[in-house]
């Protein structure tokens, strides 16, 4: 269990790493690549950005160096909220083909939470 775990944990950090890179400091690019980023102000989008870096150093640094480990299922935990409230506003503007991605995070970051725990 413990591979797939650090497997599960990585995919989650890139996906992650990828799209907290995009909001927090490639704001253009992040606005041409998801239509919602035009409809809510910049400032917003780097805080969701920077969110979701911290979460990915969260998922990954506490275990692997065992300080604090019990920091990996809160920044887990965290994750899914944030990608739980990122569905919802999906669901509002019904940005439904976006949601698909919401819900593999999400799993991928409960798992996280639940088997890290």
């Amino acid at each position: 269990m413990n591979i797939t775990l650090w497997i599960v944990q990585g995919l989650v950090a890139l996906g992650f790493l990828y799209s907290g890179w995009l909001k927090a400091f490639q704001y253009k690019k992040a606005k041409a690549s998801w239509g919602w980023v035009k409809d809510v102000s910049k400032g917003f989008v780097a805080f969701i950005g920077l969110t979701e870096l911290l979460g990915a150093i969260g998922i990954i640094l506490p275990q692997a160096t065992n300080i604090l480990p019990v920091l990996t299922p809160i920044a887990a935990t965290a994750l899914a909220v944030v990608v739980l409230f990122g569905a919802l506003f999906h669901i509002k503007r019904k940005e439904y083909r976006e949601i698909s991605v919401n819900i593999v995070f999400f799993a991928f970051a409960v798992f996280v939470a639940f088997i890290a725990y």
